[in-house]
């Protein structure tokens, strides 16, 4: 293994987009030292849809943090598709962040004043791409979601559906290879909930990466993989059984009305 600028090449197996090794993260708080991951140890393909599950002190958010750049771990190995990303500067991250990620959070995270076009342009702000061009990669990401005939809605003309498809959008934009998404469904109904698990698999099946926290059986059920987390390690690790297709799920639930919520 060998390390050039900050990156480890040719060390993962063919596929392989998320490896992180005997991952370890230790908080102190005062005196006390509190144990969020006691390590860590697995890989994730390029094109899975993985549920990651647990207990809230489990450690899954804190791994999920991780993985998005967000924080770095105490000690361990990560590589992002190939790159040691512990050593890299807070500029690199944060391209990293911008480039190959899209993040989706529970609560939507919608500038209030900003209309949907605008929200999902955010993330190209921090490029050098032109007003034109952001536009247009807006539009069709907000296309892609269903949500083209809404982009110049507020936040408060949505219903927390479209709000989390304006979320999705954003999370597009800059065409990540991976989608890391905190419990998306947490604050949406169950058939809204399940509309966004159907766009979370239309996007798998183009090969975009997603990782998604879930403490709802239900949803880690559309996932292909589930991982469950307990005190800092990973306590189960298997593919889904029978996985549910969004799709065919939606068929026999009673339909919601958008603009009732609006």
């Amino acid at each position: 293994m060998t390390k050039e600028s900050g990156s480890f090449m040719g060390s993962t197996p063919n596929g392989v987009i998320i490896d992180v090794h005997h991952l370890t993260k230790v908080y102190k708080l005062g005196e006390i030292e509190v144990h969020a991951l006691r390590g860590i140890t697995l890989s994730i393909k390029q094109g899975e849809f993985v549920a990651i599950m647990g207990a809230s002190g489990s450690g899954k958010s804190t791994f999920m943090n991780i993985l998005g750049c967000l924080d770095k771990p105490t000690k361990g190995l990560y590589l992002l598709d190939h790159i040691d990303v512990g050593d890299l500067s807070r500029d690199a991250l944060a391209q990293i962040r911008n480039h190959k990620i899209g993040f989706v959070f529970q609560g939507f995270n919608l500038l209030s004043r900003t209309s949907a076009l605008e929200n999902v342009e955010l993330p190209l702000l921090y490029s050098d791409t032109s007003g034109r061009i952001r536009e247009e990669k807006a539009v069709a990401a907000l296309e892609r979601v269903g949500l083209g005939d809404r982009i110049h809605h507020y936040p408060n003309q949505l219903s927390g559906g479209q709000q989390q498809r304006v979320a999705i959008a954003r999370a597009l934009v800059n065409d990540p290879r991976i989608i890391l998404a905190d419990e998306p469904t947490g604050n949406l109904d169950s058939r809204t909930s399940v509309e966004v698990m159907e766009i979370f698999q239309q996007l798998n099946d183009t090969g975009i990466t997603i990782l998604l926290v879930t403490h709802e059986m239900d949803i880690a059920a559309f996932a292909k993989r589930q991982i469950i987390f307990r005190d800092g390690k990973v306590r189960s690790d298997k593919i889904t059984t029978k996985r549910k297709r969004a799709k065919k799920v939606l068929e026999n639930m009673p339909m919601i009305d958008d603009e009732d919520d609006e």
